[in-house]
């Protein structure tokens, strides 16, 4: 019986078996891995520092019902074949998944991604390739909502902004000289 099961871990093992973090949502349109990979693009894109992450923020799970909820079915199918082009990429670079690759990988292969589309290196992104001049490329895109997602999030707005809720506190008796004129109805 050890025998058995030592040969199935053992291969796990020898080919890079890693557990995965948790998801911190139930994806609408995403699987399992396209999932995994929003939330670390994204938090290459919006790192945790002092300040929340994007992954603190939720943007992977608005990501995800953007895409779902909001995007027309051509351009939910255009971001979805940009996601796989990018993940393909990154396995062709680094030899595993972008979701699986060290910060520094990602980080650097974010970076080459930048620098195709400011015409630094040859375009290897996939949309330059299929020559859809139309869409816009999946990392501007991703990009996009990933802002999106964190500026309109509570950490985001509030932590990361200098925020001012409006409308603001409400005083009742205030004295005419603080206030300095009355509005007008």
């Amino acid at each position: 019986m050890g025998y058995t099961l030592t040969g199935p871990v053992l291969a796990g093992l020898m080919q890079g078996c890693k557990a995965k973090p948790e998801l911190g949502y139930k994806p609408q349109l995403f699987n399992e891995d396209q999932a995994f990979l929003v939330a670390e693009l994204a938090e290459v894109i919006i790192p945790k520092t002092d300040t929340p992450g994007a992954k603190d923020a939720g943007v992977p799970a608005f990501i995800d019902g953007m895409v779902y909820e909001v995007y027309p079915a051509d351009a939910r199918e255009n971001f979805m074949k940009g996601l796989a082009a990018f993940n393909e990429e990154a396995k062709k670079e680094y030899g595993d998944n972008f979701a699986e690759c060290t910060i520094e990988q990602k980080n650097e292969f974010v970076k080459k991604q930048h620098e195709v589309l400011a015409g630094k290196t040859d375009a290897s992104d996939a949309w330059y390739k299929s020559g859809n001049k139309a869409a816009k490329p999946f990392i501007v895109e991703m990009k996009e909502l990933t802002l999106v997602g964190f500026f309109t999030s509570e950490p985001g707005a509030t932590q990361t902004l200098q925020y001012n809720q409006v409308p603001g506190p409400f005083k009742g008796c205030v004295p005419l000289a603080e206030v300095g004129k009355t509005w007008a109805t």
